[in-house]
């Protein structure tokens, strides 16, 4: 009888540590029918009611800026989640949350047995994603890769989103030992949901700061003979800033992206405005002409007689590499108390982001990058700009590929306007001809174009449509008319647009490629049946005739982009 008693004891304390086992579950996740792989591995850890996901991804000994170990801790028993990011022994964040009580679960008499367990389907809806779920309450413990979809009686075994995504357990291990808990006793410092999800994210972009709040105005100008780093200088009367930095090298996955803001501090008009850096690997750079003035440049002499510096392809020159072309606003902010109209409330600033990944090869290393905005008031414009890089693999490797290659052809956009630069008016009596190269490692090549029309009168150009026709060898393969039909939209960004009788403002008419507060698209021509060697580009546009003292002319920027064959 006694042994019959020691023999139930025993298999109730093995039974009841068989019960309470830890078990290690690893998760894939991936696209059904994809041919890429798996996108991402979860690890839960599961003691009776309790367990903990773990989703960080060591893909190397080298991971990028940012990358946090984020794990959750489960308590089914409280019905409570805390999701923990872990960036170092000593930085540690959480947020706490209890079970979505709101999904509803509906059950399914479909089986199915996954890694040797059967299994129940439950669906539910999630903003409007379809979800299945398939769990089993065989192991007698919990775990889901995704708790605060709600709470499952069991092990989640796979989950398919909308008949496509997929979570699905690959490898249960049961360990012998066993857990007191998991939730450690410091969890760190405590956020919201909301801040805990914004801090991890903004942890992993990399910021490079380039101008915060400088003046960009009329009547300052630096006098210098060489460009410094780290030193913000004002040309052409202080209509063009100037930075030299050094922006240290990132991984091909990075996305590179501008972020601009800018409002008035005194000029009430809509002006061009660009961001560009300024090649310097040839003999002479456009440089010369900040310091030396403009005619150190290479000139164009046009049929019209006029001169144009610095602005096509040269043996000896690069031209200005153009990052973004964009337009102030009327009066953004600094007039914003001098017109007031019913449903309309005025903007603070005006905001530009726009991706430059493609020019990632000038954004690395020795960096020469510039603004322009073309005004003549003391006030002008309080400008910033940040470089953003969003990384998109968790490896800080170089994966060596989509390494590129790019020839800067031409830029009439006169960000020395206000120091000597001709207007890009020479289309009236010409076109635009330049000639290059392109090297046998060279496939791929695409026309990276920016155009935009001027001449702000009723017969200017800024208001009518001119077809832009490119030449290559000599044969039209491409015809382009840049416009814009819905400058309406930015109307609260223009306080002191005028308005006219009909009840239009003056801002929201369409425009040649631009708006009033809007940057304008780069357009991409395919050029991947170009081969190797020697060829010519032209440019011509149909500008319209001056009308007194007014005058037409066009803002065009070129660059080459191709793939370098061999890596």
């Amino acid at each position: 009888m006694k042994s019959k008693i020691f023999f139930c004891v025993v298999f109730v304390a093995v039974f009841c540590m068989q019960l309470h086992a830890q078990h290690n579950i690893t998760y894939q996740s991936y696209y059904s029918g994809s041919q890429s792989g798996d996108t991402s591995k979860t690890t839960i850890i599961s003691y009776h009611n309790q367990y903990m996901i773990s989703s960080f991804e060591k893909l190397s000994e080298n991971p990028i800026t940012g990358l946090a170990e984020t794990i959750t801790y489960v308590d089914n028993d409280t019905k409570q989640i805390i999701t923990q990011l872990v960036y170092s022994e000593n930085e540690h964040y959480y947020s706490k949350s209890d079970f979505n009580t709101f999904n509803t679960f509906e059950k399914s008499d479909e089986t199915a047995t996954i890694l040797g367990f059967k299994c129940k389907k439950v669906t539910t809806s999630i903003n409007s994603n379809t979800i299945e779920i398939w769990y089993s309450e065989e192991a007698k413990i919990s775990a889901n890769p995704s708790p605060h979809m709600g709470f499952i009686p069991g092990m989640v075994l796979k989950t398919i989103r909308n008949g496509s995504a997929v979570t699905e357990a690959v490898n249960i291990k049961k360990e012998k030992k066993i857990k007191d808990h998991f939730f450690p006793q410091n969890m760190g410092i405590e956020k919201t949901a909301r801040e805990l999800n914004n801090l991890k994210k903004e942890k992993l972009i990399i910021t490079i700061p380039i101008f915060e709040n400088d003046q960009i105005h009329w009547g300052d100008t630096s006098r210098v003979t060489h460009i410094p780093h780290d030193t913000t200088l004002h040309f052409a009367g202080g209509t063009l800033i100037l930075k030299r930095i050094n922006i240290s090298a990132l991984p091909d996955h990075y996305q590179l992206f501008a972020e601009i803001k800018t409002h008035s501090n005194g000029d009430a008009y809509d002006r061009t405005g660009s961001v560009f850096v300024i090649p310097e690997s040839t003999a002479r750079s456009f440089t010369n002409g900040l310091i030396n003035g403009m005619d150190d440049l290479p000139i164009l002499t046009g049929k019209d007689g006029e001169k144009y510096q610095g602005i096509r392809l040269e043996k000896d020159f690069l031209p200005v590499i153009e990052l973004v072309r964009f337009f102030t606003p009327f009066g953004v902010r600094h007039f914003n108390d001098r017109v007031q109209i019913d449903g309309l409330d005025w903007s603070e600033e005006a905001y530009y982001k726009q991706e430059i990944s493609d020019l990632r090869n000038h954004l690395q290393g020795d960096v020469l990058i510039g603004a322009y905005i073309g005004n003549y008031d003391k006030g002008g414009h309080l400008f910033n700009l940040n470089l953003l890089a969003y990384p998109g693999s968790y490896a800080m490797e170089n994966s060596n590929k989509n390494k590129t290659w790019d020839l800067s052809l031409f830029n009439t956009c006169t960000i020395m306007e206000m120091g000597g630069q001709n207007y890009g008016k020479l289309f009236g009596t010409d076109s635009l001809t330049i000639e290059f190269e392109i090297p046998e490692n060279v496939q791929h090549v695409k026309l990276r174009y920016i155009s935009t029309g001027h001449g702000g009168w009723g017969g200017g150009d800024e208001f009518n449509q001119k077809e832009n026709s490119i030449f290559i060898d000599g044969e039209k393969r491409f015809v382009y008319t840049p416009w814009r039909e819905d400058c309406a939209t930015f109307r609260e960004l223009n306080p002191v647009s005028g308005n006219f009788w009909n009840g239009i403002s003056s801002s929201d008419y369409s425009r040649s490629g631009w708006c009033p507060g809007t940057a304008t698209q780069p357009v991409y021509f395919n050029l991947y049946d170009l081969k190797p060697g020697k060829h010519t580009m032209t440019i011509a546009i149909p500008q319209g005739d001056p009308e007194g003292g007014n005058f037409s002319h066009w803002n065009i920027s070129g660059i080459l982009i191709g793939e370098l064959i061999g890596f």
